[in-house]
């Protein structure tokens, strides 16, 4: 392996092998593995739980890392192509991706979307226009359309939770939020559950629906893997016999970029807030699964957060785990298989 930007990009195996890897660190440490090895991690974005456990991570296999952030210290970054630079930027990616990627063997960067356009977002050009910059290889810690590191630790939650590959349903919910936010992390957990092999069912209000490619791939893996998708806008049809409700809010797609228009849109849909009700037709043990952060009391009332039924804690230690995989798989010199 070389670089990972997207979970689409692995075989079942592949992922496999990185799981068993992460269980194998968990369970028999490696402090050693990476001694010497530096990771960068490049956030155009705020972070908490990435920042921590990809330094949690590189601290756990013996190795180190630098974080550069331009609302942490340093100055600001032009990210525009073709600009003149006679504003508050005064150093372009194009001379700054290199430099860190000389001082690190592996870089990680965050780059949302930009919100603008959405051909342009579910391109990930922008992502994809700064890992062309690096000549060390680049983790995706979120970009426009990906979240595949928060994918694969949510894979590995169910893993342990003995939650079927196969004939399993997956709720993917829209939930309210008062800001308009990216798709990556709706596209990426849509893709996972089809790639497992889940009967997938993506709950959304009237113009918050995935772009049509997004669904198409996630149709596309499902029939591979034994797995189906679909959609509605019935949250209560969608959670007949659920074992996963996935919640997570996204920009309105039908006035993407239009934050005004996306405003009036979502300001009446505040009851799309997850309660201990909606899981009354789930099956009894449908667990509930966020990639945090969350509003609590907005997105989802405290006591389904805090009940039993929450994993959203384990997800956010597992994003150490599976990273402490990806950088052994990407860094060691032995690239032992798992």
């Amino acid at each position: 392996m070389r670089s990972f930007t997207a979970l689409s990009e692995l075989s079942l195996k592949e992922v496999d092998d990185l799981l068993t890897l992460a269980k194998r660190l968990q369970e028999r440490p490696e402090p050693r593995a990476l001694e010497g090895k530096v990771l960068g991690l490049v956030f155009l974005n705020p972070s908490l739980r990435t920042q921590m456990s990809f330094q949690a991570a590189m601290l756990r296999l013996g190795g180190g890392s630098f974080v550069v952030s331009p609302d942490r210290g340093i100055h600001q970054l032009e990210t525009r192509s073709g600009v003149v630079m006679n504003g508050d930027a005064v150093e372009h990616v194009r001379e700054a991706i290199p430099v860190m990627a000389s001082y690190g063997h592996a870089l990680g960067i965050r780059a949302f979307a930009l919100r603008q356009s959405l051909d342009e977002d579910l391109a990930d050009r922008n992502f994809r226009a700064l890992a062309a910059l690096s000549p060390v290889p680049v983790i995706n810690m979120e970009s426009a359309i990906q979240h595949p590191c928060q994918s694969l630790a949510d894979w590995k939650t169910m893993d342990e939770l003995s939650i079927p590959r196969g004939s399993s349903k997956f709720v993917l919910s829209w939930a309210y939020h008062p800001k308009p936010l990216p798709l990556a992390v709706a596209a990426s957990t849509l893709q996972m559950a089809a790639q497992r092999g889940m009967d997938v069912t993506v709950a959304r209000p009237d113009g918050f629906e995935l772009p049509a490619t997004i669904m198409e791939g996630a149709r596309k893996a499902a029939s591979s893997s034994g797995g189906t998708v679909q959609e509605t806008n019935d949250i209560r049809e969608a959670l007949d016999g659920a074992h996963i409700l996935y919640a997570k809010s996204w920009s309105a797609t039908s006035c993407y970029g239009d934050d005004d228009a996306d405003h009036e849109l979502r300001s009446g849909l505040v009851d799309w807030r997850v309660e201990a009700s909606w899981f009354e037709d789930s099956s009894k043990d449908c667990r509930f699964m966020h990639c945090l952060p969350v509003r609590r009391g907005v997105v989802v009332t405290e006591d389904v957060l805090e009940g039993p039924r929450s994993i959203v804690l384990q997800q956010a230690n597992n994003r150490m785990w599976v990273q402490m995989a990806l950088l052994h798989r990407i860094m060691s010199p032995k690239r032992e298989e798992a």
